[in-house]
């Protein structure tokens, strides 16, 4: 019998792992060595803000090809937009916040 009710909730527990792609979502990859160089997600609070750390959540990490550590990523009701990566540096470029701002700006203006 708990075989049976571990098999039927297991869809929906893969189903809720992809929340962190739903609407407009900024989604930060991270480690404990790289903390210094992620970005404040605080000036996206009015979307969905997700920091993962890979020590966390590994399969995350391998699902989304995760190659360079931060590296920022911005969906759109389940679709990558921009994927912006701290390369071999481990530091974000420096305008990351206006790439993703500027998407943000494009997603929403195409809605009207």
């Amino acid at each position: 019998m708990k075989i049976w009710i571990i098999l039927l909730l297991l869809p929906i527990f893969k189903l809720t792992a992809q929340d962190y792609k739903s609407d407009i979502s900024i989604v930060q990859f991270s480690a404990p060595f790289t903390k210094s160089s992620e970005i404040s997600l605080k000036d996206f609070k009015s979307y969905n803000t997700f920091t993962f750390h890979i020590t966390d959540k590994k399969e995350i990490f391998e699902e989304e090809k995760i190659k360079y550590l931060p590296t920022l990523i911005l969906y759109h009701n389940g679709d990558e937009v921009l994927r912006v990566e701290s390369g071999i540096s481990l530091k974000l470029p420096e305008d990351t916040v206006e790439l993703i701002e500027k998407e943000i700006d494009v997603i929403i203006e195409s809605k009207f």
